[in-house]
């Protein structure tokens, strides 16, 4: 029989890369989301194909407990997020119930649903659980690079939230003996990536600029450096986490770095532009509280997982701008596409 995997945040770039992936190996997949209207839901089935759906909230502990007892998953990974870094500090409070405490209800759901307790350890076949934490945890790095013992030093709202969902995470696999795991992955994109997040920021400036539909594009702090992966490859890690004997957690990255300025300065040049002749600095982007470098160290992955990133960082800005060019030359309006950044 295949097994049965429950995604959160599934219409969002990450979960929609791994129903994909699941679908692929035979998986039955379901999708968690907050309402059957939601429209996303239509446009994820056209483009990854028989995604089965059931309604839930992450701030809804009841919702969870029932969308667990109806879809009885094998796996369940929570992707589900408030994930735009910036928006965290606007939304402060509503990112700590989704991100963090949305990560607890979850956990709670399947203790709940398979009667797990302190004098009651899961068996053989309970519940796998993967929880997706973030190198934003580090924040003001204590070390480069950043390996799965590296302390954290978050610097955001979001930083935050995903600390205390990883640590929770940690704390229900040693308190109860439940398989769950937590992936710390590093910046992940693909044309899939929210127009709000800076990589597809560039490469939507540099397809616009490039078609004429745009002269400028400002942008913050052009020195911050982040490893860059591709999300396509940072999917599969996640079901190799949950595929092992035991449960551990795993840093996932590429090991390099390039800065916002090399982003930015590739793909114009793959737009055919000299991003000199349009890019403007502009301060409100620039965030309260910098994270300035953020560079994994991924030999655990490399060799437990038998994980390689596949996708290097050339080819990741090649396909963005190649596919937002496509993109905008059918449609002046990004918010068109099928995957949507409001994904909890």
């Amino acid at each position: 029989m295949s097994r049965r995997a429950l995604i959160t945040g599934i219409t969002g770039q990450d979960g929609s890369y791994l129903a994909e992936h699941l679908l692929e190996l035979g998986y039955e997949v379901w999708g968690l989301v907050r309402g059957q209207a939601n429209p996303h839901v239509s446009r994820l089935r056209k483009h990854i194909g028989d995604v089965q759906i059931t309604t839930g909230d992450l701030l809804d502990q009841g919702s969870l407990i029932s969308a667990v007892e109806r879809v009885r998953p094998d796996e369940v990974y929570n992707l589900g997020a408030i994930s735009y870094v910036p928006m965290s500090w606007q939304q402060a409070e509503l990112t700590a119930e989704v991100t963090g405490m949305g990560v607890l209800r979850m956990l709670e759901a399947i203790r709940v649903v398979s009667g797990i307790s302190p004098s009651r350890t899961p068996g053989d076949g309970q519940i796998r659980f993967y929880q997706a934490s973030s190198s934003e945890m580090f924040g003001m790095v204590r070390e480069t690079p950043q390996n799965e013992k590296t302390p954290f030093h978050p610097r955001s709202p979001y930083g935050v939230a995903k600390s205390y969902g990883h640590y929770i995470t940690q704390n229900y696999r040693e308190s109860y003996g439940m398989f769950a795991v937590s992936g710390i992955l590093f910046n992940h994109e693909s044309p899939r990536r929210g127009a709000e997040f800076v990589t597809r920021k560039v490469s939507l400036g540099a397809a616009r600029i490039k078609l004429g539909l745009a002269t400028e594009l400002r942008l913050g702090n052009l020195d911050a450096r982040r490893d860059w992966g591709y999300a396509g490859d940072y999917a599969r890690a996640m079901r190799m986490m949950l595929a092992q004997d035991s449960p551990e957690d795993y840093v996932i990255g590429t090991g390099q770095t390039q800065s916002v300025r090399e982003l930015v300065e590739f793909a114009f040049r793959t737009a055919g532009l000299d991003w000199q002749d349009h890019v403007v600095l502009d301060a409100k982007y620039t965030r309260p509280a910098e994270v300035d470098l953020l560079c994994a160290d991924p030999k655990k992955a490399r060799e437990q997982l038998g994980w390689e990133p596949g996708v290097t960082f050339e080819r990741l800005v090649t396909m963005m701008v190649e596919s937002d060019l496509r993109l905008l030359s059918r449609s002046a309006r990004p918010e068109d596409e099928p995957f949507s950044p409001d994904h909890w």
